[in-house]
C-alpha cells in the first residue's frame, strides 16, 4: 500500500511554537492551510514587530545628532559612526517591512506564503553592511594620509550618547533576534553601531590626551573589520537558508535513526529533506516504509510521527509519503531497521 496524506496539526501541538516572542497561542498555521488566498490570519511576529519600531525611532534620533556632532567637532569617527548608524536606520525599516509583508495571505501561486521576505531583508541588510564598511575604509585611508585635528570634547559627548541609545536599542531587538534571522540582521547592524560608538570614546579619550589625530581613522579600520566579519556571517546564514539548505541544527542521520525507533511499524526511511521555510520555520519531506496496514492505521501513525518531529526536532511541516514493506524494492541506498525485520 502506498499512501501519499498531508494531516493536519493539532492546535496543542502548535501551541508554543514562537512562545519567545511572549504571544500566547499559535503564531504559525500550517502551510497546507494557507493554500486559499485569506486563510492567513495570524499575526506574525508581532513580539518582534513592536521591537522594531521603537529600535527604529531611537536610531533616527541618535543619527541625527551624532551627524550634528560629527560637522561641528570635524570627526571623521563620529561621522562615520551617524554614517553607519543611517544604513542601520534603513535596514531597521527594511526587516520592519519585511515582517509586515510576510503577514500577507498566502495565495495559489505562493502556497507557501512570504516569510522568504523576511530572509532577503536579512540577506540585503548584510550587503548593506559591506557596502558602509568599503566607504569607512576608504574615508580612513585618506586620513590617514592626511590626518585632521578633531574637537575631542564635542566628539566624546556625543559619542557616549550614541553608545548609551546603541545599546538600548541592541537590548530591545536582543531577546526577538534569537527567533528571526531579519531580526538578527538588525541586531548585528545595532551591535556594529555599538562597537562604533566604543571606539569614538576610546579615541576622543586618547585625543585628547596625547593629541595623536591619527588615532580616528585608525579605530574607524578596527570598526569596519568586525562590521565586516558579522556581514559575512549574516550573508551566510541568509543563503544558507534560500538555497533550501539543512538546518544546523538537524542531524538527517540522527534523524532519521530516531524516526525508525519511534516506532516499531516503521521499517525504513528514504529521500528525506528538511528545510527552513523562514527562521525558526521547518519543513520535511520523506517516504517511510512501513509494514502492510490499513489507511486508519497510517493515519495514527502519522499523527505521532508529527507530534515527534515537533516536539524533537521543531519540524512544524512535515510531508509524509508511506510506502509498503516488503515489497519496496527500489534498490535505493534508503536506512532500513535491521533489528525489526518483518
Amino acid at each position: 500500500m502506498i499512501g501519499n496524506l498531508e494531516h493536519e496539526h493539532k492546535p496543542e501541538h502548535r501551541k508554543d511554537f514562537n512562545d519567545d516572542t511572549g504571544q500566547a497561542g499559535s503564531q504559525h498555521q500550517p502551510l497546507h492551510e494557507n493554500h486559499q488566498p485569506g486563510s492567513h490570519t495570524h499575526d506574525f511576529r508581532s513580539f518582534e514587530r513592536k521591537r522594531l519600531l521603537i529600535a527604529i525611532i531611537l536610531t533616527t534620533l541618535m543619527m541625527a545628532a551624532e551627524t550634528v556632532g560629527g560637522i561641528i567637532s570635524g570627526s571623521l569617527a563620529l561621522l562615520s559612526d551617524a554614517g553607519h548608524m543611517f544604513t542601520h536606520s534603513f535596514a531597521l525599516l527594511v526587516s520592519f517591512f519585511a515582517i509586515i509583508y510576510s503577514n500577507r495571505p498566502a495565495t495559489k501561486e505562493k502556497s507557501f506564503g512570504f516569510y522568504r521576505a523576511e530572509i532577503l531583508a536579512a540577506l540585503f541588510n548584510g550587503i548593506t553592511l559591506l557596502i558602509i564598511t568599503g566607504f569607512i575604509l576608504w574615508e580612513a585611508y585618506k586620513r590617514i594620509l592626511n590626518p585632521r585635528p578633531v574637537a575631542e570634547t564635542e566628539m566624546f559627548i556625543i559619542a557616549v550618547l550614541g553608545l548609551a541609545v546603541n545599546i538600548a536599542t541592541a537590548l530591545i531587538l536582543w531577546r526577538a533576534s534569537k527567533k528571526s534571522l531579519n531580526i538578527r540582521s538588525a541586531f548585528v547592524h545595532m551591535i556594529g553601531d555599538a562597537a562604533s560608538s566604543v571606539g569614538v570614546v576610546i579615541g576622543a579619550v586618547i585625543i585628547y590626551f596625547t593629541g595623536f589625530y591619527i588615532i580616528d581613522p585608525i579605530l574607524s579600520i578596527i570598526i569596519a573589520i568586525l562590521i565586516l566579519v558579522w556581514a559575512i556571517l549574516l550573508i551566510r546564514d541568509s543563503v544558507r537558508i534560500l538555497m533550501e539548505s539543512t538546518p544546523r541544527s538537524i542531524n538527517t542521520n540522527s534523524l532519521i535513526e530516531n524516526l525508525i525507533k519511534s516506532d516499531s511499524s516503521i521499517k525504513g526511511v528514504h529521500d528525506l529533506h528538511v528545510w527552513e521555510i523562514t527562521t525558526g520555520m521547518y519543513c520535511m519531506t520523506a517516504h517511510i516504509i512501513v509494514e502492510d496496514m490499513s489507511i486508519s492505521r497510517t493515519g495514527k501513525l502519522l499523527e505521532n510521527m508529527q507530534v515527534f518531529l515537533q516536539q524533537e526536532y521543531n519540524i512544524q511541516h512535515p510531508i509524509i509519503q508511506f510506502e509498503s514493506f516488503p515489497g519496496f524494492s527500489h534498490g535505493c541506498t534508503c536506512n532500513l531497521d535491521k533489528n525489526n525485520p518483518s
